[in-house]
């Protein structure tokens, strides 16, 4: 028999101590039944270096000053699960992954976490140092699975929840991105138009001396004041004015709050942004309430997933009522920022005792619901996109050349 040294975690508790087994194989499993989550497992044999080691890992900062995607933590967390459900040893897995990503930045992340670890800090602790990267839903998960001695089932709910977090973004973009790209080609064309070819027909119809239409006298005007003095003070004016408006809303939290009331009022992408924070904050209080963290915690972590203060607000209400002792289900229906659908699916989860599942539950439909509501908007833009491009470009080309067709009606006449 072998005698192997381990460190790590059981029941949320640092430990560390001795396994009798055949191969490193046998005493992974005998330390797996003793619930306890694996974080070094070696041979025998003391290692002079190592307190050397701890000592210059805890002096470690990256100081946040380089950027992390959030790609390259979806990957991390995916591979990071699978490893750790293999029974891979924690120090081994984070050491592999360390070598392996792409990340500078993130490489060096894992090496602070992985000396801090091996020097007896918990695994959630760790992670905890870096809030940037990893948030409180990231870190309580991490937490609960320490303390359950189910470290890869909660791993692997952080990685569904990272990924439908990212689901939920690129739907959000790419459903505004046909009609950004539709909107900028037109206002771009129409621009070029308006500063390059209008002078063209300008200085022909003047030679002419025609008696020019309406509309045609309009876009003239509009072309003169873009190019002098009027079109610069319009650009400085809207630069200003967009600056301006982006420090009141950050700034200023009365503005703040009617401009995130009134965002959640816009036709169509209101109700989009409404159903997909919903189903976040559903998604992560299930998670959590699965994790045995208190409601409170949960809806106090909940509220970092929304950064409009509107909902922030809500949630702070529901908080505090269920604080004083009332039902989620009333306090839900108290704010009319969540739909009766939403309260209703709370109430029997809070009737069977098993909120967890329901919240899920209440994540599904309303990710259906917003993955509908994104369908339906497509659908919806595109032929209004259409409608506008040829009303700004075809307006601009027949007021142009309408001139031209009445010196034609009158030579024909």
């Amino acid at each position: 028999m072998e005698v192997f040294t381990y460190k790590g975690i059981s029941a949320g508790k640092y430990v560390e101590g001795e396994i009798e087994a055949l191969n490193q194989d046998e005493a992974s499993f005998k330390l797996k039944e003793q619930k306890v989550i694996i974080t070094n497992l070696i041979k025998t044999k003391k290692k002079k270096g190592e307190t050397k080691e701890k000592a210059k890992g805890k002096g470690f900062s990256l100081f946040g000053k380089k950027k992390i995607k959030v790609e390259d933590i979806l990957i991390f967390s995916k591979q990071f699960a699978t490893m750790v459900k293999a029974g891979l040893p924690i120090l081994q897995t984070l050491a592999m992954l360390r070598d392996q990503l792409e990340s500078p930045a993130l490489k060096e992340v894992l090496e602070d976490i992985r000396k801090s670890l091996e020097g007896g800090v918990t695994l959630s602790k760790c992670f905890e140092k870096y809030p940037q990267h990893f948030d409180n839903v990231y870190v309580n998960l991490i937490k609960a699975g320490e303390a359950s001695g189910k470290l890869d089932i909660f791993l692997l709910k952080i990685v569904d929840d990272l990924e439908k977090k990212e689901k939920i973004k690129k739907k959000i973009k790419g459903a505004l991105m046909y009609p950004g790209i539709m909107f900028t080609t037109a206002m771009v064309v129409s621009a070029f138009m308006l500063i390059k070819v209008v002078p063209v027909f300008a200085e022909m119809y003047s030679g002419m001396g025609l008696d020019l239409p309406k509309p045609t006298a309009i876009i003239m005007g509009i072309s003169d004041f873009l190019r002098g003095t009027g079109g610069k003070i319009l650009f400085l004016a809207l630069v200003g004015g967009y600056l301006l408006f982006k420090y009141l809303t950050t700034k200023n939290a009365t503005i703040q709050y009617k401009w995130h009331k009134q965002v959640l009022k816009l036709p169509v992408f209101g109700d989009l942004i409404l159903k997909s924070l919903i189903a976040q904050i559903s998604l992560i209080m299930g998670n959590l309430s699965a994790a045995g963290v208190n409601l409170l915690e949960s809806i106090e972590i909940a509220k970092s997933v929304s950064k409009n203060v509107v909902v922030t607000e809500a949630l702070e209400n529901v908080k505090k009522g269920v604080f004083s002792g009332e039902t989620l289900t009333k306090l839900f229906l108290k704010e009319p920022l969540f739909p009766p659908t939403f309260s209703q699916l709370v109430s029997v989860g809070e009737q069977t005792g098993q909120l967890d599942e329901m919240f899920n539950s209440v994540a599904r439909y309303y990710e259906s619901e917003f993955d509908t509501a994104v369908n339906n908007m497509s659908s919806l833009i595109e032929p209004i996109m259409i409608v506008f491009m040829g009303v700004m470009i075809g307006g601009l080309m027949i007021a142009m050349y309408s001139p031209i067709f009445n010196v034609g009606a009158i030579m024909g006449g």
